[in-house]
This record gives C-alpha cells, structure tokens and sequence, in this order.
C-alpha cells in the first residue's frame, strides 16, 4: 500500500503536470489562432508536447524516488522512536548521509542504544531483586499509598493460606485480616517512621509473626514494605525450654523434699524408732533412686540429642529385644492386672545399637502397662512392610486397652516431660523423659515412631525401621 506521503507527492506532481499542460495548451491555441503573434507549426506544436509530456513523466518519476526515500527514511525513525518506548522492533543501522534527517537519525539511534542498554540492566536489578525477595525465607509484603498490595512473595502466601492466583490490588485488610496489622502499616505510611510488630494469624494452621515495618517511595507517593519473621517455632520452643525448666525442678523437688523430710525426722529421734526407722530409710532409698534415675535419663537423653554415640553399630535381633523388654515388664503387668499379648515375632534385623532399641521399647511397654486398666492388655507384634522407594521396613507395634491420650495432647507426647494425665502421672511414676528417648533412639536409627490414640479406648505406637540382613560398617550416627 503507497503510504501517505507518497500518495501527496505523486498527487502533487500530477496537479503541477496537468497545469502545465493547460498552460501550454492554452499557450499554442492561442498563437494558433493569431492572437498573440504569427501561427504556430503543428510540427513544432506537437515537439514541445512531446517534450511537455517528457519532463512531466521524469518530474513524476523524481516525486516518486525521492518520497520512497524519503518515506523509508522516516519509517526507521519511527522504528527508532518505537525502541525507545520498548516496542519489539529494532531500529535499523542508520544512513551515513549528513543532512537533518541523517542526523536525526543517528542521535535517536544513540538514545536508543543507551536506553535499550539502561532499560536491560534495570530489568535485571529489577528480575534479581523478585527474585531474592521471593526466595526469602521470611515473608515480604509491598503496599501503595492506598495500603493496597503489590508485592507478597511466596513464604507469605504459604504462611497465611492465600489460595488465589492474583494479590495485586487487594485492600491490606482484605488479603491478612489483621486490624492492629493494619494499624501499624498504616501508622508508618502517615509517619515515614518504621515500627515494628508482633501478632498471630489465625489461618488453618495459627502462626505468630514478627512484622518490621518500613516506608517505601513510590512515584504515587509513600508506601510501605514489611518484613515477617515466623516465630511460631522460636515461641513454641520458648515454651519447650520453660516446661522442661518447670517440670524438671518438679521432678527434682518431690524426691528431694522426701528426702530432707525423712532424713530430718530421722536425725531429730527416729533413729531411736526401731519400729519406723527401717520404713524411713526405704522410703530415704526409694527417692534417691528416682533421682538417680531422672539423672539417667537427662543423661541418655543429652547424648543422644549431641549427636555423639560411642557405642559401634551392631545387628539387631528384634525378636530378641523384645523377649527381654517384655520379661522386664512382666512383673508389673502381674501385678496391674495386665495382660501381655504376644502376636507373632519374626525374626527380623535392624541396624543399630541393641541397649538403646531395648531401652526405647521398654519404654513403651511401661506405658503400656502403667496407663492401662485392670483386666487389660497389651498387644505386640512384627511385620516387614514394604515401601515403595523406601526399601523394606520392620514395623514394631506396641498397643494397648488404657485410657488414650486426647487428640490435642497428641502432638506433644514426645517432648521431655510432657504429661497428659499430671495427677495420674505422679501416682504410677516415672520421668516423664521416656518417650521423647524413644522419638530419639529411633530417629538415630533412621526410623519413625507414630501415634494414634482413642480416648478412653486406648493407644498405639507404630514403629518403623529400615531392616537389615549384614553387619555395618559404618559408626551409628
């Protein structure tokens, strides 16, 4: 298609031929009919048509190249000028010639070489940027000067549950439902100082969040970016370390209190009681070895949360193990009333150390046992599960007739002294370090150990162990 400029060149240039022709014609009428002067020869009449015609051809012919010219000549300045607003076109090398339109040309083809290059690194430091923000392990959350969002990266979406596609132009209020939240991006926007913030989100899964608060320039004015660091482990492992502090210095008290006690009544006359003093020196006796035996365990536990096991790694007999945790248990059962359910026990290996199984599956048959029922059971049995991708895996279950444990005390069975039943617990005994050296002896072992439990009708513990059949050579770490 002929562009405009072209269509008004050639246009004008047929305006200007036909006028000169009607001038002409009008010329050689006139001296034909002896108006001006003397008639003209049609010989002659017909050459200066003929050469009219001529130069009007080569005068259209010239209007034609040089708006063709002219014409692609501007198109790659409007290439030029689409670079330099980031169209997808190149601007094209640029003539060599030397009158305005080259010039102009050169310097829009410049511009844009420094523009294309200054836009590209800005992209860059802009992708680079995201990126970093959106690989943050703390959550990053933009908003404009009407506290709408702009930016969230990835940890804070997971963190708050959003499920939509897009978050860009939600209301700070509508994307984390937080009014002292809002109250502090907003605080920061009117100020330009930046504050700092600790609150809960109530998602499916709660989490508490500490929110440093910045201002941050905009060209539609101040906005603001904010930092979240999830705290929710910091917070509940605060609250591990005060519950073990408080029920450690319970533990050690009772028995400790006990002790005084007696051994004062003792000094004060009771030595002379030779009815009661045997009786007080047992119960003496009694309290001492349940220190001795919460310092035990303090002390297997702290080995084996170091990370650091002297004893060399050995093939495990389960079957074995078992035997001798249930012979160990057997009397207490008799005397609770508890039956001792054996299913079947195959002779199935495992790679570990013997004493530390031992000591994982006593523990769980002592439960068993203490927190059951006159007149109940306790079941255990062996099976080699096979896991896609895992290998073979010894499973080990201990189950249990006893009270259960409620669904919310499930997830902190396994912390050191954690107590479902207290009242309970202070009446059949023990540390209350059992289970969480169970978690760790079998986690060492590259195992997992699961709960599930029922209120009121009892409770069971899946263990499960990569299986082995040849001694290993490597140190059990």
């Amino acid at each position: 298609m002929t562009s405009s400029l072209i269509r008004r060149l050639v246009l004008a240039a047929l305006a200007l031929i036909a006028l000169t022709l009607l001038a002409l014609y009008y010329t050689l009428t006139t001296y034909s009919q002896g108006l001006v002067g003397a008639p003209v020869d049609p010989a002659v009449r017909l050459r200066v048509i003929e050469v009219a015609l001529g130069g009007a051809l080569l005068a259209l012919l010239v209007a034609v190249v040089v708006s063709r010219s002219l014409t692609t000549r501007v198109r790659r300045l409007k290439r030029a000028a689409e670079g330099l607003l980031g169209a997808a076109a190149e601007p094209s090398a640029t003539w060599g010639s030397s009158d305005d339109l080259g010039s102009l040309e050169r310097s829009l083809g410049g511009v844009g070489q420094e523009l294309t290059t200054l836009v590209s690194n800005l992209r860059f430091e802009s992708a680079r940027r995201e990126a970093i923000l959106a690989g943050m392990a703390e959550g990053v959350l933009a908003v404009d000067p009407e506290l709408k969002v702009t930016f969230c990266n990835r940890a804070l979406l997971r963190a708050i549950g959003f499920r939509g596609e897009r978050y860009e132009g939600f209301g700070l209020l509508e994307f984390v439902r937080d009014p002292t939240l809002y109250e502090l991006i907003r605080s920061v926007r009117a100020s330009g100082e930046p504050g700092k913030l600790r609150f809960k989100f109530s998602a499916e899964t709660p989490r508490t969040f500490e929110v440093q608060a910045t201002p941050l320039a905009m060209p539609a004015g101040r906005g603001v970016i904010g930092i979240f660091h999830d705290i929710t482990d910091l917070e509940r492992l605060e609250q591990v370390r005060k519950d073990f502090v408080a029920n450690v210095s319970h533990e050690l008290r009772t028995p400790l209190s006990g002790i005084i006690g007696y051994t004062d009544t003792l000094l004060d006359g009771a030595l002379e009681d030779t009815e009661n003093r045997r009786r007080f020196v047992e119960i003496v006796r009694a309290n001492a070895v349940r220190l001795g035996s919460i310092a035990a365990d303090l002390l297997v536990l702290s080995e084996l949360e170091s990370g650091v096991d002297s004893q060399e790694p050995e093939i495990v007999h389960v079957r074995g193990v078992l035997e001798v945790a249930l012979l160990t248990v057997g009397s207490e059962a008799r005397d609770r009333q508890v039956r001792l359910e054996r299913g079947e026990l195959p002779d199935f290996c495992v790679a570990g150390s013997r004493l530390r199984l031992e000591q994982a599956l006593l523990n769980l048959l002592a439960n068993a046992v203490k927190f059951n029922r006159p007149g109940g059971e306790v079941r255990v049995h062996v099976t080699l599960n096979h896991l896609q991708g895992n290998g073979e895996r010894v499973a080990i279950v201990v189950a249990d007739t006893g009270v259960g444990i409620p669904s919310e005390d499930l997830p902190r069975i396994f912390e050191r002294f954690y107590r479902v039943d207290k009242a309970r617990s202070r009446q059949v005994g023990g540390t209350g370090l059992g289970l969480s050296i169970v978690k760790h002896v079998i986690e060492r072992m590259n195992g997992t150990v699961t709960v599930e439990s029922q209120l009121g009708k009892g409770t069971t513990f899946t263990i499960l162990l990569p299986a082995a059949t040849a001694p290993v050579g490597k140190p059990w770490v």
